[in-house]
């Protein structure tokens, strides 16, 4: 039987770990001290935005408390800029741990997504989107929080 309370360990040569040091790059939406936001290059919907801290942790049972509250601030400025660039009806917002839990990346992140009445979530295919889209996306979140 498995321990239950505590995650295996964090690799830091995760591919979020090496988004955080520059070394892979990607559609940047937001930054503060403590978390980075930015396009996922497998999006479900138009506007699939990441949070992620930048404290090292696996999931949501190994975060530190506050840099996991610092993500939960993150998270509600970033989905109220995406429902705002995308005129969203909703957003769906959902976090995996652990590979029976469907994470598939082993760096905590929430994924933001718009949502509109009728359309379901494409699924994480491993397609990756149009550099040239996600850009544009980008711009458009990052125009939204810039309104306030």
């Amino acid at each position: 039987m498995t321990d239950t309370h505590h995650a295996p360990a964090y690799d830091p040569d995760n591919i979020f770990a090496k988004i955080l040091r520059g070394q892979i790059p990607a559609e940047r939406v937001y930054e503060d001290a403590d978390t980075l936001a930015f396009m996922d290059v497998m999006p479900q919907g138009d506007g699939h935005t990441l949070v992620i801290p930048k404290a090292p942790a696996r999931g949501l049972l190994d975060a530190d408390p506050d840099s996991l509250a610092a993500v939960a601030r993150t998270v509600q400025r970033v989905a109220r800029a995406v429902k705002t660039a995308f005129a969203a009806e909703g957003l769906t917002v959902f976090q995996y741990n652990e590979p029976a839990g469907g994470q598939t990346v082993f760096h905590l992140h929430v994924h933001i997504v718009p949502r509109f009445e009728g359309v379901p979530l494409q699924r994480h295919t491993g397609g990756m989107a149009d550099k040239a889209v996600l850009a544009e996306h980008a711009a458009r979140i990052r125009a939204a929080l810039a309104a306030g």
